[in-house]
C-alpha cells in the first residue's frame, strides 16, 4: 500500500459565505500588484502564520479583520495566537492596519480602520510609499458623506408604477387664493382695465424699493409724516443712502419719527431736513469671514499588536518600539541588569545596613 505523504502546512479553511463583513469603508484592502495564488503562497511562513495567512488571503474586499472575528472562523487557534500571527505577518510584510478620519453629519469627523493586505510580502520603503500614494488619493478625493439611503431622495416611480388615480368626492368650491403681492400685508384693490391707476399710485406701484416703502409707511406710524406719491419718490434716493451704509429700515423709520414736534407744516420738507442732518456714518465693511479649511484627512499607521497610532515611516515593520522590541525578543536583554547598575544597588544596600546598626 503507497504512503501518503502529507504537508506539515495546515490548510486553512475556505471562508464562509456567511464570514461577516465589516462596516462600509472598513475591513480588508487589498493591496495593488497582487500576483495570482500559487501552492508556494506563504511557503516560507511557520505553520500557524501560513494556516492564518491562507485563511486571510481568500477573505473577501471589506471582511471584517478583528481578532476576535478571525478566532471565531478559525477554531485551531484562540484570539491570542490569532493577535500573535497577525503581528508576525505584518513584520514578514503581508500586512498593515491604517486609520484615517472622514467627515460625517455636520462637523462630526469620525475614524475608519483598514487592513491592507499583500499576498506577496514588501518591504518597509514599499508599505511607506504606498500609503503615501494612498493618502494623497484621499485627500484629493471629496469627503465621504452620510450613505446615500440615508439622504437621498426617493426615485422617480415610473408611469407604469404608478397607482391609478382613485376619484376623489366632491368638494365644495371655495374662491382661489389670492396671490401674493410685492408688499407684505397690503393688499390692492382689483380694478378694471379702463379704470385707470388707483389713487396714490405713482410710479413705484409696479416695483417698490425698501426705502420707498419705508417713507410711504411713516404716515401710518405717525400722521404728521403723511406723504404723498411723489413725495416718496422725491426723498427716495436719500433714504436709499441711509439702507446702503448699513441701518436696518425700522433704524431709519425711528430715526424719522423720534421727538417730532407737536404740528408739522411741511412733510417733505420736515423729513428732508432729517434725512440729511441724521444720516448715519458709514461703517467699514467687515471682512468676510474666513473659511476654515477642510480637516485634512491623514492616514495614519496603526500597530499591529498594540494599535498605537503614528506615521508610517515611525513604524517599521507595522509594529512601534516598544512591540518591535518585544518581538525581535530584545526586550528581554535590555531587562538583565547592567553590571554597573548592580554595583550601585550594592553600594545603597550597604549604605542602609550601616544606617540601621545600633549606635
Amino acid at each position: 500500500m503507497a504512503t501518503q505523504h502529507h504537508s506539515s502546512a495546515l490548510h486553512a479553511p475556505a471562508p464562509s459565505p456567511a464570514y461577516p463583513m465589516a462596516k462600509p469603508g472598513y475591513g480588508k484592502r487589498s493591496a495593488p500588484d497582487q500576483q495570482a495564488r500559487t501552492r508556494a503562497d506563504f511557503a516560507l511562513l511557520p505553520t500557524r502564520e501560513r494556516y492564518v495567512a491562507g485563511f486571510v488571503d481568500h477573505l473577501p474586499e471589506g471582511a471584517a479583520m478583528s481578532v476576535k472575528t478571525l478566532a471565531k472562523q478559525l477554531p485551531l487557534y484562540g484570539q491570542q495566537a490569532i493577535s500573535t500571527a497577525l503581528t508576525a505577518l505584518s513584520v514578514a510584510g503581508h500586512l498593515r492596519r491604517v486609520r484615517c478620519p472622514v467627515v460625517g453629519a455636520g462637523d462630526e469627523t469620525r475614524w475608519v480602520f483598514r487592513t491592507f493586505w499583500s499576498r506577496a510580502a514588501r518591504d518597509n520603503e514599499w508599505w511607506n510609499t504606498y500609503l503615501a500614494t494612498e493618502q494623497a488619493t484621499q485627500a484629493a478625493a471629496p469627503a465621504p458623506e452620510a450613505p446615500a439611503v440615508d439622504t437621498a431622495p426617493p426615485p422617480p416611480r415610473a408611469a407604469a408604477e404608478e397607482p391609478p388615480l382613485l376619484p376623489t368626492p366632491e368638494r365644495p368650491r371655495t374662491e382661489p387664493a389670492p396671490e401674493p403681492t410685492a408688499v407684505p400685508h397690503q393688499r390692492t384693490p382689483a380694478r378694471a382695465p379702463d379704470a385707470g391707476p388707483a389713487p396714490g399710485a405713482g410710479p413705484h406701484a409696479a416695483g417698490t424699493s425698501p426705502a420707498y416703502l419705508a417713507l410711504a409707511r411713516l404716515g401710518r406710524d405717525d400722521h404728521r409724516l403723511t406723504l404723498s406719491a411723489d413725495d416718496c419718490a422725491t426723498l427716495e434716493p436719500q433714504a436709499a443712502q441711509w439702507l446702503a451704509r448699513g441701518v436696518s429700515v425700522d433704524y431709519l423709520t425711528h430715526a424719522l419719527t423720534a421727538g417730532l414736534p407737536a404740528q408739522v407744516d411741511s412733510p417733505l420738507g420736515f423729513v428732508r431736513r432729517r434725512l440729511t442732518d441724521k444720516v448715519p456714518p458709514r461703517l467699514a465693511t467687515e471682512p468676510a469671514p474666513a473659511v476654515s479649511p477642510a480637516p485634512t484627512r491623514r492616514l495614519l499607521m496603526e500597530c499591529t499588536d498594540c494599535g498605537r497610532p503614528g506615521q508610517p515611516e515611525a513604524l517599521p515593520d507595522g509594529l512601534c518600539r516598544p512591540c518591535r522590541k518585544t518581538h525581535s525578543g530584545s526586550a528581554g536583554e535590555e531587562s538583565s541588569p547592567h553590571p554597573a547598575d548592580i554595583a550601585d544597588v550594592k553600594a545603597h544596600m550597604n549604605n542602609l545596613r550601616d544606617l540601621l546598626k545600633p549606635v
